[in-house]
């Protein structure tokens, strides 16, 4: 149904079993069942092989990283084809999740040097970007994304599609990212000597990396909601996009800093 060309992802060894099964009887039979699995099955499934590091493809979520800056298009195709061969849209692989999170340690690590944070300041720093930034508000701006697609979104009639909320959350996880390693981690060999330093195209250059970031958050979510076949009025996402120029402008003409404001709310946060 879908084709690949060779920037399609590595070997999965579950896609790949998987693919290969379908063509057997049995394959058959084990997909079937897995179709039937409930929203809760499949969230308890997912949250046990947290627990089960050699049972992830770190490669085939390395790669789905990559392709969210250069072609997220291909990301979603991939979704698709996930939907195509396992009836659900949302990953059954917490390899991404993980490796996200991983990231976020290390951005925590530089943001702590270049803050001159204590130990301690950074065990806290990672606890408030983990558990608050990165789960808490990612739960919340996920469910929000889901509520309101399932009310308000789904093309009439409905014909039994909805949104998955873990798919809701993938979206999430898709689009924040690119603006994570923006933002916490290509922004950190500037911060010190140039952003932060008080001249005036310093705070030019990391508005526009907040600028960058944010767009590609409202782009990648874009994608990830237009990629359901089921939804309408999918543009409405890109609405705000607007509104961020607006902010970026004001922002250059006022002086603000996003960066320093940044990194003051660190140092609040742990001091």
């Amino acid at each position: 149904m879908y084709s690949f060309s060779k920037s399609s992802p590595p070997a999965s060894p579950t896609t790949s079993t998987h693919s290969s099964s379908l063509n057997s009887v049995d394959g058959t039979h084990d997909s079937r069942n897995e179709a039937r699995l409930t929203a809760t099955a499949k969230r308890q499934k997912y949250l046990k092989r947290l627990c089960k590091f050699r049972q992830m493809d770190f490669e085939y979520a390395f790669w789905q990283m990559i392709y969210l800056f250069i072609s997220p298009q291909k990301v979603y195709r991939n979704f698709q084809y996930r939907k195509y061969t396992k009836d659900q849209w949302a990953r059954d692989d917490p390899a991404f999740l993980v490796l996200v999170g991983l990231c976020i340690l290390i951005s925590s690590i530089g943001f702590s040097v270049v803050l001159k944070i204590h130990f301690v300041g950074f065990l806290k720093l990672v606890l408030w970007t983990v558990f608050v930034d990165y789960i808490g508000v990612g739960l919340l701006i996920a469910t929000t994304f889901w509520l309101i697609s399932n009310k308000y979104m789904i093309m009439a009639p409905p014909m039994g599609q909805d949104v998955e909320w873990g798919y809701a959350f993938d979206v999430h996880l898709n689009a924040f990212f690119p603006l994570l390693m923006i933002l916490h981690l290509f922004q950190l060999v500037f911060l010190g000597p140039f952003i932060n330093a008080g001249y005036f195209l310093g705070l030019v250059f990391g508005n526009t990396l907040w600028l960058i970031a944010i767009m590609y958050y409202i782009y990648n979510t874009f994608l990830g909601y237009s990629a359901l076949p089921f939804l309408k009025n999918t543009r409405i996402i890109l609405y705000p996009a607007t509104v961020v120029m607006f902010f970026y402008i004001l922002s250059v003409i006022l002086k603000w800093n996003f960066s320093k404001m940044l990194c003051d709310f660190y140092e609040y946060r742990v001091f």
